[in-house]
């Protein structure tokens, strides 16, 4: 896309003024890109994909409303994914007040960002809307930015290959590679096959380098004397688009410009009033909720803040479980911990460690209903494990409540949370040579996926100890079943709070018909089978 190009969308209100308005943008230009966003259930994730690349957004007020929530989410959330200029048009009556509303707005989202955000209301009037849109046009500087180009690809020939998101190169420029921070210059560029001395944002080309340095897809290439910079921890904005609340601590897929990786949200900072532009305090967001986060990636991603380079700076996030979209978002800045905390090599291995107590390390992860019998069974094994001469040890749920996880109550934000700090701590126990047996109800899957992840190939083992509701019910050992019945205990799990089953569980326990002791006994034949002892 040239300079007198921009992408536009059009948004709100009715579906005549919307059409009224795509029409006066045709009058224009032919050549601006018009994108409708209606209404209907898919209105918000329409919405924020477009506005990831948008130039302008023109809302069509309500005719009866002014400056309704509406218009204010749809300006929250391009203004979220990068957008600058935004216009509201407005039918007369209610112009001066939706006018003063606009601009009160705009203003609470100036003080959020660092970059330049210009407004006008129009009142159906197409000479201010045509002045505007040639204003934006001709004030477009996207090609006198930096040089970035993620590398999509490599081919036979050792080209890099790649589209220019922002700025433009020339043969022999100096570039940087990141992460790596390898430097070198550009000795030959193609395009459509032929040799060119210079490309710009927006096209596809293939790169030879001057030196014969590793780049890997995933990786950027930006201009050498400013580049952009790198980290694995950020603060973030993000549109939460899924059914399903996001909650700190649960696994994600972030896929970047340049990568696509795991992540985890650590902290819900707050979420934002749509109306009022209000900082609330919150532990989960729901859908169309528009929150700031920090997330922490596996690895080191190379990046810009969403108000130095957009396209540098968006993610879509993506649920581990079926890979669907959530969210999306943007960079504000890395994290200062995320530069100064780097990781200690140490002499003595895990192997070593194991080694000296001649043992393969693992994870026994028992998961199951309240009632189901994982503590008592964890309880035979570890014995009869210790009878082998094997070390080990139990991390069990309610004994772990005591102390470490002491401040979490059962809400799903705390058990996400609990079973990840679980999950780290049976991680260092596999590390340090011992057989570890957690006994937790872990409910959901995408916890005990990545409980699963942190462990080595091979050493994770789900034990599926699978008890139906109503024999645990029956059981109710704790007497806790009956409290949640009488309501007298909230987010009890199988009751009003959900267990999801694994899938494909290592090993799967039926204790309906077997006692402790011939369940563990059935565990120690199978861990034999698989190598574990």
């Amino acid at each position: 896309m040239n300079n007198s190009q921009l992408e536009i969308i059009i948004c709100g209100g009715e579906k005549d003024a919307r059409a009224r308005l795509a029409s006066q943008v045709e009058a224009i230009s032919k050549n601006h890109h018009i994108i409708n966003v209606g209404g209907g259930l898919n209105r918000l994730h329409n919405m924020t994909t477009a506005a990831q690349s948008a130039d302008l957004v023109i809302i069509a007020g309500g005719a009866n409303n002014g400056f309704s929530t509406q218009s204010r989410q749809l300006l929250l959330i391009a203004s979220v994914m990068g957008v600058q200029n935004f216009v509201l048009d407005i039918d007369e009556t209610h112009a001066e007040e939706a006018e003063n509303k606009f601009d009160e707005y705009l203003t609470n989202l100036r003080a959020d960002h660092t970059r330049q955000l210009k407004g006008i209301v129009i009142s159906r009037d197409a000479h201010k809307l045509a002045d505007f849109i040639l204003e934006i046009t001709a004030g477009s500087a996207d090609n006198q930015k930096d040089f970035r180009m993620p590398v999509t690809s490599l081919s036979d020939l050792g080209h890099i290959r790649g589209k220019v998101c922002s700025g433009k190169i020339c043969t022999g420029d100096s570039v940087i590679v990141l992460p790596s921070a390898t430097r070198t210059k550009i000795s030959e560029i193609f395009s459509d096959a032929k040799s060119v001395q210079q490309i710009d944002k927006g096209r596809s080309a293939e790169f030879l380098l001057a030196d014969n340095i590793s780049v890997v897809p995933g990786d950027m290439l930006c201009s050498g004397d400013n580049p952009v910079e790198v980290a694995d921890q950020f603060e973030t904005s993000i549109v939460w688009l899924s059914p399903d609340p996001m909650i700190a601590g649960r696994p994600y897929i972030l896929n970047s410009t340049t990568n696509t990786l795991d992540a985890s949200i650590t902290t819900i900072k707050h979420s934002i009033n749509v109306n009022s532009h209000e900082h609330i305090a919150a532990t989960r967001l729901e859908a169309g909720e528009i929150g700031v986060c920090n997330i922490s990636l596996e690895r080191n991603i190379p990046f810009e803040p969403i108000d130095a380079g957009r396209h540098t700076s968006q993610f879509t996030l993506y649920s581990k479980d079926d890979n669907k979209i959530v969210g999306l978002g943007s960079i504000h800045f890395a994290l200062r911990r995320a530069s100064n905390v780097h990781w200690q090599a140490l002499d003595v291995t895990r192997q070593k460690r194991a080694e000296l107590k001649g043992q393969k390390p693992a994870i026994l992860w028992f998961t199951g209903l309240s009632g189901s019998g994982k503590s008592a069974i964890a309880n035979v094994v570890e014995k009869k494990l210790t009878a082998l001469g094997k070390h080990t040890y139990t991390l069990d749920g309610d004994n772990i409540r005591h102390g470490l996880n002491r401040d979490l109550g059962f809400t799903d934000a705390d058990r996400v949370e609990n079973i990840r700090r679980i999950a780290e701590v049976s991680r260092l126990m596999a590390d340090s040579g011992i057989i570890t047996l957690v006994s937790f109800i872990s409910p959901f899957q995408s916890e005990r996926q990545l409980a699963r992840e942190l462990a080595e190939v091979g050493e994770f083992i789900e034990i599926h100890v699978d008890t139906p509701l109503e024999v645990a019910e029956a059981r109710d050992v704790k007497g806790l079943y009956k409290k949640a019945r009488a309501g007298e205990i909230k987010n009890f799990t199988g009751i009003d709070s959900p267990y999801e089953p694994p899938l494909n569980p290592e090993i799967r326990v039926n204790t309906v018909d077997i006692s402790a002791e011939n369940a563990a006994e059935n565990i120690i034949i199978k861990l034999r089978a698989r190598g574990i002892i």
